[in-house]
């Protein structure tokens, strides 16, 4: 292929040769075009407040109606999002949804995505880090945001973005100090370059994050453990999904027992709670070759094992 038709490659067509040769880029885990029918039922899972989508959702849109029309000075956006909370509450999998909803309210044909592994980018030998980081950011997406509207996903961010204030003066410390300062750098040129570009960061320990970064961040948002009402959903919700398949299952829905089964769930986070669901099937053997004998005694029995799981966890 000459230079001038690599040059004329659409977005499309670029996403189409090059997906799985970023998804080989060191510190990259995946890249896809935009929308994704499995990251719009991701969304659609995370049962969340409307209003905290709602607001996550106009974030995003704003960011690529806004950020290319304005003077950065006067309006400071980074295009920068970040979703805090425990770990299990569905940060990652609302992140990813965020990005196709995005995209799809946006109606541009060629929007990307990309998702970052931080933990890849980590090098012991001194200088290392900040190079990956430098690459990352400064190559692979920047190359990328050059041919269209993209999200990047930042799982972790606080393995990219450690704050400097708490670093022990041993283990490499310029090292991880100049990464973070490269982290920011990077951010700032391309937050300048590219107004279509988005970052959203997730972090399960946002008081390990530099304030620096954080200072750039446009919107924080704090998913919390869900609420009783919350919790009561994702029961039906993971009932639901399993009696497409084993339809007696459906009539649990409709169990008395069922409805203080939110107030049961309280203080455990959404994984939990599906994956508590799911250990009610293996109560009984009989029940695991055949999940429609699945009882709602089991159901609840379940659910307190994994209360008190995951109190002994604490």
């Amino acid at each position: 292929m000459n230079l001038k038709r690599t040059q004329e490659l659409s977005a499309d067509e670029h996403a189409s040769r090059n997906g799985h040769a970023d998804q080989n880029q060191k510190g990259i885990l995946d890249a896809r075009p935009l929308p994704d029918v499995s990251f719009d039922a991701l969304w659609e899972s995370i049962i969340l407040e409307q209003q905290i989508k709602d607001r996550l959702l106009c974030q995003a849109i704003l960011n690529f109606t806004l950020r290319g029309k304005i003077d950065r000075a006067s309006v400071p956006l980074h295009g920068i999002i970040l979703l805090v909370g425990p770990p299990g509450t569905g940060k990652t999998s609302l992140a990813r949804g965020l990005a196709s909803k995005a995209a799809k309210a946006c109606g541009h044909k060629h929007f990307q995505f990309l998702e970052v592994e931080p933990h890849a980018l980590a090098n012991a030998s001194l200088g290392k880090s900040q190079q990956a980081v430098r690459h990352l950011l400064g190559t692979v997406i920047a190359e990328r945001a050059a041919y269209g509207p993209l999200v990047v996903l930042l799982d972790e961010v606080e393995t990219l973005a450690a704050d400097r204030s708490k670093m022990s003066m041993e283990a490499n410390p310029v090292d991880v100090h100049r990464a973070t300062d490269a982290v920011l750098a990077q951010l700032d040129q391309l937050a300048t370059n590219f107004p279509h570009l988005l970052f959203i960061a997730t972090s399960n320990f946002p008081k390990a994050i530099d304030g620096a970064f954080l200072s750039r961040v446009d919107q924080i948002i704090t998913i919390d453990l869900p609420p009783a009402e919350a919790c009561q959903n994702i029961v039906k919700d993971t009932l639901t999904a399993l009696a497409t398949k084993f339809h007696k299952i459906e009539g649990l829905l409709h169990a008395r027992e069922l409805t203080g089964v939110g107030k049961l769930c309280l203080g455990l986070d959404g994984r939990q709670i599906r994956k508590a669901v799911l250990s009610a099937l293996t109560l009984d053997k009989a029940t695991a070759v055949d999940p429609n004998r699945l009882t709602i005694h089991d159901l609840l029995s379940a659910i307190e094992q994994a209360k008190n799981e995951s109190k002994n966890a604490k």
